[in-house]
């Protein structure tokens, strides 16, 4: 689903010859963007009539998308009503599956997380898949009046045309047909996408305010493995059978800490992601006779944030790769930005100037930089991308 851009709004909007849903989609996006603001406020900003923001208010607030929330300044005449999104409404659900863990959470318009349950992920398709439709009855049984969609996250190749997972490397899984299983026990339309296309979708829609005017970047998720996720003009770029995006093959060294989900050390994932940064703070430890202790990704972040020597020197040796592939990225499809997340970005302060050096060495004479920018959807970044795939129709379909 393609993302409104209101700065080319009033190019946008729908005259006679065109179709009144282009309109409401414009009108939601400015309560969405710009709330609280006024039906007089839309219909000056889009040169709309304000009979016609009017008739498309009353019909976003019968559909339970927007809502009233006062009144505002008067400018001389009677004071406006404002409007903003209607929060606190359960409309969406998302299911993130990942290779340690799996989130289904309920979710408003607004994108807050209202409820979640979390249980381990595991290696049994079938399992997973009567896991997954458990949860999502439990939770959707305790709001009856809601009309619920779901979106669904997974780190592998989904075909949205399809509708199904065609394989996820960690667990081997193929032809996954979970959306096609979860519509028919539940009544609920599905969808689904490769987490880092999730990613980004979420970006254009929740990222920084710069993202979400911005019509050509790349997502970089740094987790078990490494996933891209590219919006090209503003929508998301699949590719064939939704296989798009999958530079964590791409070489960038040898011999790498570890392997990468393909059996290479020469990889992208295999050098720079969170698997990368463990082994090598193991290593690091064992060269100086350092006990071992068990570490995820989480604590040794912590442990650099607080200065531990090892743990800085493993995340930045490993932002060194992740800038090598950024660099390859920049150079081969120049986008305006590169937007990294997962957990690393906890510790953006210790690898920024790593990323930022070797990625500097890609800009071609004349060619404007490329910003490279840490996420700000938070440490669950794939949970709300599973969310955003719900959204994001809400807001480009409006209905």
């Amino acid at each position: 689903m393609k993302r409104i851009y209101l700065q080319k709004a009033k190019t946008q909007i729908a005259r006679p010859n065109t179709i009144r849903d282009i309109n409401k989609q414009i009108v939601l996006n400015y309560v969405r963007d710009r709330s609280p603001i006024s039906r007089a406020e839309i219909a000056r900003e889009t040169a709309l009539q304000r009979s016609t923001v009017s008739a498309i208010v009353d019909d976003l607030q019968e559909a339970g998308l927007i809502e009233d929330i006062g009144t505002g300044d008067s400018t001389g005449g009677r004071k406006p009503t404002l409007l903003r999104l209607k929060t606190g409404s359960p409309i969406a659900i998302g299911v993130d599956v990942t290779p340690q863990k799996t989130t289904v959470a309920i979710a408003d318009l607004a994108g807050q997380v209202l409820e979640k349950e979390t249980f381990p992920t595991s290696a049994n398709m079938a399992f997973m898949t009567g896991q997954i439709i458990e949860k999502i009855r439990e939770l959707a049984a305790k709001h009856p009046e809601s009309d619920f969609e779901v979106g669904i996250s997974v780190p592998g190749i989904a075909d949205q045309t399809l509708g199904k997972v065609l394989y996820i490397p960690y667990f081997n899984w193929r032809d996954w047909n979970i959306a096609a299983q979860i519509t028919e026990v539940t009544g609920f339309p599905a969808t689904i996408e490769n987490d880092a296309n999730a990613i980004a979708l979420a970006e254009l829609w929740f990222g920084h305010d710069k993202i979400r005017k911005t019509r050509n970047f790349i997502t970089v998720l740094v987790g078990e493995g490494i996933g891209t996720g590219i919006i090209f003009d503003g929508q998301i770029y699949r590719g064939e059978k939704g296989a798009a995006g999958e530079f964590g093959h791409m070489i960038v060294g040898v011999d790498a800490p570890v392997q990468c989900s393909c059996g290479s050390r020469d990889c992208w994932e295999a050098h720079a992601s969170e698997k990368a940064i463990i082994r090598r703070y193991q290593k690091l430890l064992e060269d100086e006779n350092l006990t071992q202790q068990a570490v995820d990704i989480k604590h040794l972040v912590t442990l650099a944030k607080n200065g531990e020597t090892q743990a800085v020197r493993a995340l930045r040796e490993t932002a060194r790769f992740l800038g090598i592939g950024i660099s390859n990225l920049i150079v081969g499809l120049s986008p305006q930005a590169v937007i990294v997340s997962g957990i690393i970005v906890e510790a953006w302060d210790i690898i920024a100037d790593e990323l930022y050096s070797i990625a500097e060495r890609s800009v071609r004479g004349g060619l404007p930089k490329t910003s490279i920018i840490a996420s700000s959807l938070g440490d669950s970044p794939t949970l709300i991308g599973s969310l955003s795939l719900v959204l994001a129709k809400k807001f480009a379909s409006a209905s």
